[in-house]
């Protein structure tokens, strides 16, 4: 049981859940629990799930060179191909009937965020920061995915820029982590193609710039004072991912941008709510 929520991502799906509940409140500017914001989170789940889990087995290959044992169970063969695919099956279903409760509007933009994570792995990451812009923007989805929930999508447009911005970072990150198992399976990833060190860089500005824009976007957006010290330890950690990047030191920035996600939740919600 613990391979399988290991290859569904069930921390990360719990992020999404919780990203797409933000997102509805900031959209309320209250905190609430409609119905339609429950099926949306529960929505985002399954088709995390599904996504999450058919690209374990487009990236068995590169898993068994970038990966220890413990974090991809399927390319070690602790899970089943049958089992992977019951995953695959079962998300899509569960991601398609929530979000069939909520609206149709839900349906097509779970349905096209599955499609681009499905293609991520085998397709999309091959033509390298591409890939990522398209991966990130569909991280940085369920901030919208809530707005769009409870009846009012544009709210979700800052929330959801800012999400897929530090995705971007963290995405770029990964790949300097991961350039020897792509280059193994013929990736075109930036590292790949530019090398590590080069990569690095590009990572630590996209790092860097996260701070004035996740100032600039709220305060344009008319985000209430609580917004900005909430957002501080976001932007710390921001900033010293892109000083690890810059050093040539990749180790622990994706947890650390990782974190600066789930804080940058919390301040988007306080600058509406409170």
């Amino acid at each position: 049981m613990i391979d399988v929520l290991r290859l569904i991502r069930a921390h990360n799906l719990l992020i999404a859940a919780a990203g797409v509940v933000a997102g509805g409140w900031i959209a309320r500017g209250a905190i609430v629990l409609p119905i339609v914001l429950v099926w949306a989170a529960v929505s985002a789940a399954g088709f995390g799930a599904a996504g999450n889990a058919r690209n374990d087995l487009a990236d068995a290959p590169a898993d068994r060179v970038n990966r220890p044992p413990s974090e991809r169970p399927f390319a070690r063969g602790r899970v089943r191909r049958g089992t992977l695919d019951l995953c695959v099956a079962g998300g899509a279903f569960v991601g398609c009937l929530g979000a069939a409760l909520v609206s149709g509007w839900a349906v097509l933009v779970g349905l096209a965020a599955l499609a681009a994570m499905i293609a991520y792995s085998p397709y999309l990451k091959r033509t390298g920061l591409a890939g990522n812009v398209v991966v990130s923007v569909v991280s940085g989805l369920p901030l919208f995915y809530g707005a769009l929930a409870v009846g009012n999508a544009a709210a979700g447009l800052v929330p959801w820029a800012l999400a897929a911005w530090l995705h971007l970072a963290r995405e770029l990150t990964k790949d300097v982590d991961d350039v020897e198992g792509d280059r193994l399976v013929g990736r075109r990833t930036l590292a790949v193609t530019l090398g590590p060190g080069p990569a690095a860089r590009i990572a630590s500005l996209v790092s860097f710039w996260f701070v004035p824009v996740s100032v600039a976007l709220p305060w344009a957006a008319g985000y209430g004072a609580a917004y900005f010290p909430a957002a501080a330890p976001a932007q710390v950690l921001a900033l010293g991912a892109g000083l690890r990047l810059r050093r040539g030191r990749a180790g622990r920035v994706s947890f650390a941008l990782k974190v600066a996600m789930v804080l940058g939740l919390v301040a988007l919600t306080l600058g509406r709510v409170w």
